[in-house]
């Protein structure tokens, strides 16, 4: 006999039940508690944030996995890798371990509202990336592989007794090797890891686990390998935790792909996620006057020629055709003079540039086709009283590699992604860079389609000395550390580096 269901709601009958009651109408909890530094990201956050935090916490991660990528990409060791992603993590992802806490008392530590605030932002910015990278395997793949890296990068530094008790938490079903099995094979366990004491083979503790679940350890031949299993001492077990952590991130991106249309329906995140999915391949960067301008350099309509040895391909090519043809085209002329705007050059020297460059045209063809455009552009005329006197925003690379792809005769862009090989290596020669590892590296980067990092990778080439020098001194002023994702960025670093120690005499001489 069918057992009746009484609490199931007849299709036919009005649904009169509060929707309070409902289904998921409250979280069974809102505010997580946060005991440890790591997290392995299993329990979705329910708490409210607002719409600003959604966005600011997902940028804030994402320059960090862009950054873990671009040293992959550079080809960096482990420890340069370190050095590099630590400063950033204190500036966007800071995550302090439980002993920095001000709170007495062991047990109370976590409860920190600092380390909490911390660990929420971390783990919100987690689940908010999954959202916008969860729509195709290529992402999900990409996402997955850098979070273990970020994962494994925070696993080193943590706290050695807060780590052992994070991993400990975690209850894990690795199969401890027993002592009369250690005694068996102790040979063996010896010869496979080399970097081993015999005391320490004797003494520590060992895990059999499948041989699929420790990758790095196989690759490296420092693990014993029998029946399938691989014997894995203690000192090796952050392989065994960052490979867990990648498996289970693996099926957690899985489940959130089928969620994904769900989200469909709500027009405030769907814009937010589609945009931070865009900027994976290139961080999209804000700039601001201050983070532009150089103080105390001479930027005139006279100094562009000069000037323009800094500028990154993409406004360098706009210069040259520029100087070649007399005359650019409207897309080509507005990323330039949104470029000039940023570094500093003044509404009344940008006209005189452009009045001088078009010389093949009467000042009245000039007035009327093309002034208004320049003043438009700096916020003099036209655009409402919000945005008048500010004008538009210089272009960032991202802005440049996905929107207005130029046409026949144009030239704006950027060269990385819209020439062909041949003639990217031409233009590249045509500006100075002639080395062939160079040449063979920038040809890797854009065929795999990371553009930013050909970029990157040409900057460091062609201010290797300078680079070198104010690492020694630090007397450029001037960031090193984060990727080059703006073309206002490319020219203050490049300029510094080159200009460093003048400009700012010539600076503090102005404040004085």
């Amino acid at each position: 006999m069918i057992r009746s269901d009484f609490s199931r709601i007849d299709p036919k009958r009005k649904n009169t039940i509060d929707h309070k009651k409902k289904q998921f109408a409250n979280a069974t909890y809102k505010q997580q508690e946060y005991h440890y530094r790591l997290n392995f990201y299993e329990v979705p956050p329910t708490a409210e944030i607002t719409l600003e935090q959604f966005e600011q916490w997902a940028i804030d991660r994402l320059r960090i996995l862009a950054e873990l990528e671009a040293c992959s990409f550079r080809n960096k060791t482990p420890a340069e890798t370190t050095a590099h992603i630590t400063p950033l993590l204190q500036k966007w992802l800071p995550l302090s371990a439980n002993t920095s806490s001000s709170i007495q008392g062991p047990q109370l530590k976590w409860q920190d509202p600092r380390l909490n605030s911390e660990r929420q932002k971390d783990h919100y910015s987690h689940f908010i990336l999954r959202l916008a990278f969860s729509s195709t395997e290529d992402l999900r793949r990409r996402f997955a592989r850098i979070e273990s890296a970020l994962f494994k990068l925070r696993f080193q530094l943590d706290d050695a007794k807060e780590r052992q008790d994070f991993v400990d938490s975690l209850n894990f079903d690795w199969e401890k090797v027993s002592e009369e099995e250690k005694r068996e094979l102790g040979a063996d366990l010896l010869a496979a890891t080399p970097s081993l004491r015999r005391q320490e083979m004797e003494e520590g503790g060992w895990f059999k686990v499948d041989f699929e679940k420790v990758p790095e350890l196989v690759e490296g031949r420092r693990v014993f390998l029998k029946r399938g299993k691989a014997y894995v001492p203690v000192k090796e077990q952050m392989s065994m935790v960052v490979a867990e952590f990648g498996a289970r991130l693996d099926k957690g991106l899985e489940l959130t792909a089928r969620a994904l249309p769900r989200l469909d329906e709500d027009d405030r995140l769907t814009p937010i996620l589609t945009h931070l999915s865009k900027n994976f391949a290139t961080p999209d960067s804000t700039l601001s006057d201050s983070d532009s301008a150089v103080t105390g350099a001479p930027i005139t309509a006279s100094s562009i020629d000069h000037l323009s040895t800094s500028f990154p391909l993409c406004m360098r090519n706009l210069h040259m055709t520029l100087r070649k043809n007399s005359h650019l085209k409207h897309f080509g002329r507005l990323q330039y003079t949104l470029f000039l705007k940023g570094i500093g050059l003044s509404l009344e020297d940008c006209l005189i540039f452009w009045r001088q460059s078009f010389k093949l045209i009467t000042d009245d063809v000039f007035n009327k086709e093309y002034r208004y455009n320049v003043r438009h552009a700096y916020g003099d005329v036209g655009g409402d009283a919000t945005r008048r006197g500010r004008g538009y925003s210089p272009f960032s690379c991202q802005k440049i590699l996905t929107e207005h792809p130029p046409g026949s005769g144009e030239s704006h862009g950027c060269p990385y992604r819209h020439f062909s090989i041949d003639n990217l290596t031409g233009l590249l020669q045509a500006t100075g860079v002639n080395d062939k590892d160079v040449l063979r590296g920038v040809k890797e980067d854009v065929e795999k389609k990371r553009f930013h990092i050909a970029c990157n990778r040409v900057f460091d080439w062609a201010h290797r000395v300078e680079i070198k020098r104010a690492k020694e001194d630090g007397s450029s002023g001037v960031e090193l550390n984060e990727t080059i994702v703006h073309p206002n960025t490319y020219f203050k670093r490049s300029y510094l580096l080159k200009n460093g120690a003048k400009t700012a005499s010539q600076g503090d001489a102005m404040e004085m």
